[in-house]
């Protein structure tokens, strides 16, 4: 463990009892957002991330060293482990040259090598080896034996070489140094498959592709292997192989003779046959995790970003679902979200019941009192909010446009049957819809994070590290706004730390058959929530009408009496401290630490005292697209158009300008300065100004610029 501890603390440039602490308190069951909140002072104020890292390195190394354990084991229940061995294999630091050195020692299926030494001709293979015979055919003549398959010289010196051959790619320094040079300079290269030609046409520009492995970006990386996957490309990586044997030439070949000869051979078959396609597949791999790995940050970022967009808050909502020919389902909540009304209106063609629907809008919008409505983006989402805006009620009402992407999903989910199991698909959507426009975070989380779709190539990564991921991103989400106990869902409850699905669904049902929490202590009555549970999930779970005032803010009620004795040096009460900026000014910070609340938890204590349970969100604001243009055919070159960023990829930004059809600001057009991450420029929902550069209406495609737009512009609508 010392050693691992070590190890992170060098990698991370942490100290070693940052790690060692934070490790403990993994260990002790503490999740990343407690640890980052309320465990400052053990940690030295890491942050979720570093605390992140801290505990993936761990469980890395913790498996290469369970690997290093059962190989040490397995080479000895062999009786072939040297003391040499055993110190190589101990300190081997990555898994790769763990498994190099195992190689030679590993169970194996039958080889051209294994055959060839069931024939007899290991003892050759030997001989030759040594490089000190000249007359390497006269000795392969005393190697010939017809019962055994060996006929000839040829047949002798062939066996023999197979088995050189396995020597050679099993060598563990000779494989680690084709490695390094694999990481240097190999290529990698995909072709057409024959025949696949005019079908792939989407990977028509990988049919010639070749690149330097190590540079290639994720994206291209990904697309590369999708199109292998499917059957339209075939995929090499190899560095130049003249530079690889002569890397094998130098630690195998000792002499210049018939033996060494035999050698070379040998080597450069061992090379081409066994060692090239393993270390290609290893390397290949190992370029994959990479890409994998830079995919998963891209979309664990958007969706972050998705996740925490700015709530417009609790108002009755009148939400639609928009649609031609099924027409546009139309749904009323309260400020708590609950469905009170649905029906559906048809103004669009080939009904176009537009007086009746605009009647039957202004009717409800009058007799709900609605405050918002939320159009989903989706088909007829264009026409719909142009219907609404044209529109003239009696009473203030805003129209939002929704990112509708993942509510199919969610309407066809157990999720949403189980909360509105009277009602169909339709509804469900609708009712989701106006829900995202309410509270993003609180809606989303009943989505699978994986079909909410903004990402790259999200189908394509390991499904085990993605899901991973991105559920470390919805619970420092979920963490970081805190869950205000009494009115949320068990979905989002579940991601409290330290509740889980099971508990949340106890908590709900306490709820239920209790009435509303009135102190954060009452959480200990729920079933199965004990010491440990509260520890954890006590300052992320909010009471807004609690008895406590302090039940409604992040403080943690282990520090409480902190508080307490911080309004008692005030000679003020608990009530009037709260939210009072200038009494929380006069506190000095120094003056209330103990051993247990350093001054970062003090810091932290006086910032929620002056705006307890803040909410980190940006606040809502208004967007409207250009009203001029609803399609692709209304985009012109040289157009200078609001717009929405709805998802960020390696290569650039996807940005809705209001046509049905996302258009691409590439990389390149982001800005004037050169820009390495498209996520340094622009963030998920942001509205920008682009300028339309290309339109190619036959591929559906739009390419965008902001390199020339000035972002100020039209402040009123964006």
């Amino acid at each position: 463990m010392e050693a691992i501890v070590l190890r992170i603390a060098e990698e991370l440039s942490l100290q070693t009892d940052q790690v060692a602490r934070t490790a403990e308190l993994l260990d002790s069951g503490a999740t990343v957002p407690f640890i980052a909140r309320y465990r400052k002072e053990l940690t030295g104020s890491l942050d979720e991330e570093q605390i992140r890292n801290i505990r993936d390195r761990m469980h890395q190394l913790r498996e290469l060293e369970k690997r290093r354990l059962a190989i040490l084991e397995s080479i000895r229940e062999q009786d072939k482990l040297t003391s040499e061995l055993e110190q190589q294999i101990r300190e081997a630091p990555t898994m790769a040259q763990l498994e190099d050195l195992y190689l030679p020692y590993r169970p194996k299926r039958r080889t051209r090598a294994t055959i060839a030494v069931e024939k007899g001709l290991e003892g050759l293979a030997k001989i030759l080896m040594k490089q000190q015979e000249t007359d390497a055919e006269g000795r392969a003549a005393q190697f010939i034996n017809p019962e055994k398959g060996v006929g000839t010289i040829e047949d002798a010196l062939a066996g023999a070489r197979d088995i050189i051959a396995e020597w050679v790619n099993e060598h563990a320094g000779a494989r680690n140094q084709v490695r390094k040079l694999f990481r240097r300079e190999a290529v990698i290269r995909s072709v057409a498959v024959k025949g696949k030609e005019l079908d792939g046409s989407k990977y028509r520009s990988w049919f010639s592709w070749e690149e330097p492995l190590m540079k290639a970006p994720s994206h291209r990386i990904l697309a590369m292997n999708r199109g292998e996957k499917e059957g339209y490309l075939r995929v090499r990586a190899y560095p130049p192989e003249e530079k690889a044997i002569e890397i094998l030439e130098r630690i195998f070949l000792r002499s210049e003779n018939a033996s060494a000869e035999q050698v070379r051979m040998a080597a450069q078959d061992g090379y081409r046959r066994l060692m090239l396609p393993s270390i290609e597949n290893e390397v290949r791999k190992e370029v994959t995790e990479r890409a994998d790995a830079e995919a998963i940050r891209i979309f664990s970022e958007n969706l972050r970003q998705l996740l925490m967009a700015p709530p417009l808050g609790q108002k009755v909502v009148m939400a639609i679902d928009p649609g031609f020919r099924t027409g546009c389902k139309l749904v009323i909540l309260d400020r708590q979200g609950k469905l009170l009304h649905n029906e559906t209106i048809y103004p669009h063609p080939p009904n176009n019941e537009v007086p009746q629907s605009v009647r039957k809008i202004q009717q409800l919008v009058n007799s709900y009192r609605v405050e918002a409505i939320a159009v989903g983006n989706g088909t007829a989402g264009r026409e719909t909010e142009d219907l609404i805006r044209r529109i003239r009620f009696d009473r203030d009402v805003i129209a939002v446009m929704v990112n509708e992407s993942g509510a199919s999903v969610y309407s066809a989910s157990d999720t949403a049957r189980e909360e509105m199991p009277d009602y169909d698909v339709t509804v469900r959507g609708a009712v989701s819809i106006g829900r995202r426009l309410m509270d993003p975070l609180a809606e989303l989380v009943k989505i699978e994070p994986r079909s909410i779709g903004v990402g790259q190539y999200q189908h394509d990564v390991d499904q085990t590290a993605l899901a991973a991921t991105l559920g470390d991103t919805v619970v420092s989400c979920v963490n970081a706004v805190g869950v205000e106990v009494n009115t949320a869902s068990p979905h989002l409850l579940a991601y409290v730390s330290g509740v889980g699905p099971a508990l949340a669904r106890n908590v709900v049902s306490y709820r239920n058959q209790n009435g509303p929490f009135r102190s954060r202590q009452d959480f200990m009555r729920v079933p199965r929530f004990g010491p440990r549970a509260f520890e954890q999930a006590a300052g992320f779970l909010r009471i807004r009408e609690g008895d406590d005032p302090l039940d409604k803010s992040a403080v943690h009620p282990e520090s409480y009496g902190v508080v307490e004795k911080m309004a008692a040096t005030l000679n003020t009460r608990l009530e009037e401290l709260i939210g009072n900026e200038a009494l929380v000014r006069r506190i000095k910070p120094e003056d209330f630490v103990t051993p247990t609340a350093g001054l970062p938890t003090i810091r932290d204590i006086l910032d929620e005292l002056i705006k307890p349970g803040r909410d980190p969100r940006e606040k809502f604001g208004m967007f409207e697209f250009d009203p001029s243009v609803r399609d692709i055919g209304d985009l012109r070159s040289g157009m200078i158009l609001p717009g929405i960023v709805t998802n960020i990829t390696a290569f650039g930004a996807f940005v809705d300008v209001g046509v049905h059809q996302d258009g691409l600001v590439h990389i390149s057009q982001m800005a004037k300065a050169f820009v390495r991450d498209p996520a340094d420029v622009v963030r998920l929902n942001q509205k920008v100004m682009v300028k339309v550069v290309d339109v190619d209406m036959e591929r559906n495609r739009i390419q965008l610029s902001m390199k020339d737009v000035d972002q100020k512009r039209n402040p009123a609508k964006i």
